[in-house]
């Protein structure tokens, strides 16, 4: 669950981005550091334990800053969320920043599992007929699942289309299980 305070910090960097017309380059830099900071579980518990001061937190943002090429404007965001005690829901920002800017530039992101890998040619056929039934530019995101007897699963926002064999065959167990 995604706190208000998240919404609230993600909306303001959003509009700030919006002013500037720099929304995708702000939400990749703020993704690039937030996964920096995600791939490193001890660089997490430290900035998130309170125990440990302000001054340090702020050094060791500071030095990854230093190796990143980021924006003024990024990384004056980054200093307020360490200043406020707020640099460990920085994940959270980010999916909510992610959000508003689908939401400006028309955007979905779809979730596709299947059996095998999608040839380029299938993934295109895919990706047309979702933009025609959303009317937003789809990104894929594929992930081969040999859970999957066969078939595709595709998820779009809270939406899922299961057309895997495998959930085919529990309709028909079901079906028969009720004629019974």
């Amino acid at each position: 669950m995604i706190s208000n305070i998240s919404k609230r910090y993600a909306r303001a960097f959003f509009e700030i981005a919006t002013e500037e017309k720099q929304l995708e380059r702000y939400y990749n830099e703020l993704n690039q550091f937030a996964s920096i900071i995600a791939q490193n579980k001890a660089l997490n518990d430290f900035l998130a334990n309170p125990v440990f001061e302000q001054g340090s937190k702020k050094g060791v943002v500071k030095s990854i800053i230093g190796k990143l090429q980021l924006s003024t404007m990024t990384i004056s965001f980054l200093n307020l969320l360490v200043d406020k005690k707020r640099i460990d829901i920085l994940h959270d920002i980010v999916i909510c920043y992610r959000q508003l800017m689908d939401e400006v530039l028309k955007k979905v992101r779809v979730n596709i599992k299947t059996a095998f890998p999608l040839s380029s040619n299938m993934q295109d056929y895919v990706s047309s007929n979702l933009e025609k039934l959303t009317g937003r530019k789809v990104e894929l995101f594929i992930e081969n699942d040999p859970n999957l007897l066969g078939g595709i699963v595709i998820g779009v926002g809270d939406t899922l289309y299961d057309g895997s064999i495998k959930n085919q065959l529990n309709n028909m167990r079901n079906l028969l299980g009720e004629a019974r």
